[in-house]
């Protein structure tokens, strides 16, 4: 060890976000560049009404077709939501360029939680109301993930993405659930799975209450898409970002999203957090 000197100032540790998160390569992120988009989004689905067979003859073999059936969809819609990081300091230790630094690269690396954590308890849980798939008790995971496959099957018809908690993922691996495919986490199904660790807030169906200790909720939607702003530094400048009554620096970073989920429609599942 030195015998003396002063300690050196070194870089941060870099970080790097979860790769299966929300803004992973399960979901269509989007840079959004009309600023309306940013105001909430509205949208008629596609794919969320059955295509039906038809016969030419009727059930007794003589009488004509059945009338066809047309259904009508109504429009979807996403809210917007700001996801920020703060950073506060003493203006004479620290630059206005150190403390938007230390703001944007807060937001860098906790964005993604933060937007998994409002999703589930704004959005999912609200969509899922109708569709609590959990028979009365928690099921293993697997039926769990099999459960709600059944249900996006039955009801969209295409590939679409499972919502589960980062704390979850050991166990669809070790059941063999899960498997990355090109990079991304798939079922056998094809459906991706978004790995959130902003789902760690675990809130379920019907009035949005956090699950039992061992237990959590999974989720499943059809296709998502992400709109994004860049990130905003606020204040734009040195002198404003000082707060001259109590002589301390404060920086925010944030941006907006819209988060969109085809169908507008989810389903839920309460599933054990044990090995399979």
């Amino acid at each position: 060890m030195p015998s003396a000197g002063l300690r050196k100032r070194v870089q941060a540790v870099p970080g790097v976000p979860l790769p299966h998160g929300i803004l992973g390569d399960c979901v269509d992120v989007v840079d959004a560049t009309d600023p309306h988009e940013l105001l909430g989004t509205d949208w008629m689905p596609r794919s969320c009404a059955e295509a039906h067979d038809f016969e030419w003859c009727g059930p007794d073999g003589t009488s004509g077709p059945s009338p066809k059936q047309f259904d009508r969809l109504g429009p979807c819609s996403a809210p917007p939501v700001t996801i920020y990081s703060g950073a506060t300091c003493n203006p004479i230790g620290w630059t206005y360029d150190e403390a938007t630094e230390q703001a944007a690269d807060t937001l860098r690396m906790g964005e993604q939680r933060a937007l998994e954590s409002w999703f589930m308890r704004e959005q999912l849980c609200t969509m899922a109301a109708a569709n609590d798939l959990t028979p009365g008790a928690a099921l293993p995971i697997a039926q769990g993930v099999a459960a709600l496959e059944g249900w996006l099957a039955e009801t969209y018809g295409g590939q679409g993405v499972l919502h589960v908690p980062a704390g979850a993922a050991a166990l669809l691996g070790c059941c063999r659930v899960v498997q990355l495919d090109q990079g991304a986490p798939r079922t056998l199904m094809g459906n991706c799975v978004v790995l959130g660790s902003g789902y760690a807030v675990n809130v379920g169906p019907p009035d949005c209450s956090q699950a039992p200790a061992g237990e959590a909720w999974l989720y499943i939607t059809g296709p998502i898409r992400v709109r994004r702003e860049a990130p905003i530094i606020v204040p734009d400048t040195d002198a404003a970002s000082v707060r001259t009554t109590t002589n301390d620096r404060f920086v925010l970073a944030e941006r907006t999203f819209v988060v969109e989920v085809a169908c507008c429609e989810a389903a839920a599942i309460r599933v054990e957090l044990c090995p399979c």
